[in-house]
């Protein structure tokens, strides 16, 4: 069984199942463990899912249970053997990435568009995201923000006990990144890369900013199942040097790409440069998932920012990270924040601005994203193929 060496675990466990073998999976989940999974595939109601021993992400493949040791002992005899279930791992705690910073983005004018935009090339860019569909899974949204007055957000929960509306306000300032206005109506500067992309907000972590695998892979095929283009997810978990990357999560990246969604997510914070850098996190470290980093406005890598330090993980572009101003969950409204978790909606958003233009999905997405990197002279193990561009 495949071990999340250093994070903080849940009790419970993650089941992936070979392709095309869910409906066996969840025959063999029973047969080995007594393991009684409720499947999405079944419209399954809450009560119903709340009685299973867990629930089955049909178009992932994968399994989220509660388990005792034995139980896990005999699915990981399972997992060796032949068969439908290909691989078990503990399930973690994730974060959100990002802090409070107040002061204002130093050398750049930001009247009319914010430094982030400028920096990305989205404000003289001629795609807007129009209907290209964007998922943010992070502390849900805030659907009262006047800002996104007469715009259509389509929310969901995966959070027991929450509703989507956003009490911590990371999830409504990645939103706002990815797919803000460009003439807030509260005032301020435009802040949104794909101004016109349909928003879809999923909530996986709570009000207290964390969360589990288990909420994640549900937004995840939330999002496939909304035929999203992109999925962004400004969060995760730090991991020490050489730790594998999960399995599962891969998997779930991979079957995701298949089906024309691509995943971005947040290198992680855990840096403290120029005397510590921290390897990706988990799961931006999986290769199926495109990890961001951050920097500043005077294009320096953010002193934050995790790096590419061994063969498990690796930067693939960096964003604007640094005094982020989006709008917020309550009155003022706005706020600026820093982290790794600023950077990421930037490049959800100019992948969707790609994706409108090119028509492109998936691989192609990820590759034309990848191409769009403008070089700024620093190692790639830092900021992988560079600042990402809006096309």
């Amino acid at each position: 069984m495949s071990q999340p060496t250093g994070a903080e675990t849940t009790g419970r466990y993650l089941v992936l199942m070979d392709d095309n073998s869910t409906a066996a999976g969840a025959r063999e989940l029973n047969r080995v463990a007594g393991i009684n999974a409720a499947s999405t595939a079944d419209s399954a109601t809450s009560e119903e899912l709340a009685a299973a021993d867990g629930v089955i992400f049909q178009d992932l493949g994968i399994a989220v249970v509660d388990a005792v040791p034995e139980q896990v002992s005999l699915l990981a005899r399972a997992a060796e053997a032949p068969g439908p279930i290909a691989v078990v791992e503990p399930e973690r705690v994730v974060r959100a990435y990002a802090v409070t910073a107040e002061q204002a983005a130093a050398a750049v004018d930001e009247s009319v568009f914010t430094w982030g935009l400028q920096a990305v090339g989205a404000n003289l860019s001629t795609a807007t995201g129009k209907g290209v569909r964007v998922a943010v899974l992070d502390t849900g949204f805030t659907p009262a923000h006047g800002d996104y007055a007469g715009r259509t957000v389509l929310t969901n929960s995966f959070v027991a006990g929450e509703s989507v509306d956003d009490a911590h306000g990371h999830g409504t300032h990645c939103v706002g990144s990815a797919c803000g206005p460009r003439k807030p109506s509260l005032g301020g500067p435009g802040y949104g890369v794909a101004h016109e992309a349909d928003i879809y907000a999923g909530k996986v972590l709570s009000n207290a900013g964390t969360g589990t695998d288990g909420g994640i892979l549900a937004g995840i095929a939330w999002a496939v199942a909304n035929n999203c283009a992109v999925i962004s997810m400004s969060l995760g978990a730090a991991v020490r040097p050489g730790t594998p990357y999960s399995q599962i999560f891969e998997q779930a990246a991979e079957r995701a790409l298949a089906r024309g969604t691509l995943i971005i997510a947040a290198s992680g914070n855990e840096s403290a440069r120029p005397g510590v850098v921290a390897p990706v996190g988990h799961p931006a470290n999986c290769p199926s998932i495109l990890s961001v980093g951050a920097i500043d406005v005077h294009r320096a890598i953010a002193e934050f920012s995790c790096g590419t330090v061994d063969t498990v993980g690796q930067v693939d572009l960096v964003g604007p990270g640094v005094d982020v101003h989006s709008s917020w969950n309550k009155d003022p409204w706005h706020r600026r924040l820093r982290g790794t978790s600023m950077a990421t909606p930037h490049v959800a958003g100019v992948a969707a601005l790609i994706s409108q233009k090119y028509n492109a999905r998936g691989w192609e997405l990820w590759a034309r994203l990848m191409q769009s990197g403008r070089r700024l002279g620093l190692p790639s193990t830092d900021v992988g193929a560079g600042l990402v561009q809006a096309p």
